[in-house]
């Protein structure tokens, strides 16, 4: 199977993006936003939008099927951005359409599980990324990262696996209602032995756990 990596060089239309999952961390969402609108000058936007090509697989119907950066191809759409370079990962065109989905599963370049983490049908996967729904645990996931509550990790959807754990030993409506409360519980989690099997797993607090 091609596994090509090769630039499109002409901007493909966001909208025309189609996602390989069902959510994204809004708060993830407007912290791209944000990060991008400090990137005032035409020059930085467009060395911005070349160091971050969004990588796709291209499908029998020949649309482009992103397979990571979800977050920022949505961000950019709701900053205004109408269109980004893409970087194609496998050219799947030869697959008969009935197989593709199976086919990106395989992969573990799909991820068809809903905001309670629960697994949905293929076809329910949104047909744009304005379709995404939000996940605050993927937030949740993505923050505990960056504070350093686990590694970051090449295994595919690894924050999604993080975003389950969470959902699995806290209330959404907890971290609804406080983010930074959560976040510090949220570390405490990761840090315990139950997450021992997470991807980026940065071992227990102490001795005693």
């Amino acid at each position: 199977m091609p596994n090509t990596r090769d630039p499109i060089l002409h901007p493909i239309p966001i909208l025309s993006l189609r996602p390989t999952q069902m959510t994204v961390g809004m708060r993830e969402v407007k912290e791209k936003r944000k990060r991008w609108r400090e990137h005032t000058s035409k020059k930085d936007q467009a060395e911005l939008l070349g160091k971050h090509m969004i990588p796709v697989v291209l499908g029998p119907d020949k649309r482009n099927y992103v397979i990571d950066h979800h977050h920022l191809a949505l961000a950019l759409h709701d900053e205004g951005i109408k269109n980004i370079l893409v970087t194609v990962v496998a050219d799947l065109t030869m697959v008969d359409p009935d197989a593709f989905w199976g086919v990106l599963d395989n992969h573990r370049w799909v991820y068809p599980y809903d905001a309670k983490g629960e697994r949905r049908h293929f076809r329910d996967i949104p047909k744009t990324v304005t379709q995404l729904k939000d996940d605050p645990f993927r937030s949740l996931a993505g923050e505990l990262r960056r504070v350093g509550g686990y590694a970051k990790d090449t295994t595919p959807f690894s924050e999604f696996q993080w975003a389950d754990f969470l959902r699995r030993k806290m209330s959404r409506k907890s971290v609804d209602d406080n983010f930074a409360k959560a976040i510090e519980k949220a570390l405490a989690l990761a840090k315990s032995k139950d997450a021992v099997y997470l991807p980026g797993w940065c071992g227990a607090a102490s001795e005693d756990e």
